[in-house]
């Protein structure tokens, strides 16, 4: 599994196959940074097309410009454009989502009817779900 950071590009499309699955894509843009030999600083962008099948719900907060944390496999892909010269991209098959935000302010907020979407803020935040539990029942 691999994981990349980066920002929507645009929002999410939900597409509906022949066989009435559906898959959400969408892509995203990582900005990495390098000197050259020189010492100038120089800005390298990648672009992934990604696709995410576990529920099309997700597409309504995958907004332009949030910044998403994703867990999933990498391939590449080439084909021929339309100019009829070849072209090349990668793929991320997403099967983690992880919002950090930054999309529309409504769309942020709206909230994800699934385990599959993390809000980072609720990282931070030092919740135990066993706190309750006061029976130790461990047989060590």
């Amino acid at each position: 599994m691999n994981t990349i950071v980066g920002r929507i590009t645009k929002n999410a499309q939900i597409n509906t196959l022949k066989d009435q699955r559906q898959v959400v894509n969408f892509s995203v843009a990582i900005n990495d940074y390098y000197k050259t030999k020189a010492g100038e600083r120089k800005e390298q962008t990648t672009f992934y097309n990604c696709s995410y099948w576990i529920s099309p719900n997700v597409a309504k907060i995958l907004t332009k410009g949030t910044l998403v944390e994703l867990t999933g496999r990498i391939s590449p892909s080439a084909w021929i454009g339309r100019d009829g010269e070849i072209k090349s991209g990668l793929n991320f098959h997403t099967s983690r989502i992880k919002l950090h935000g930054g999309g529309k302010q409504n769309d942020r907020n709206a909230e994800a009817p699934f385990e599959q979407i993390q809000h980072a803020s609720a990282q931070t935040e030092n919740i135990n779900p066993f706190s309750d539990d006061t029976e130790d029942d461990l047989p060590f």
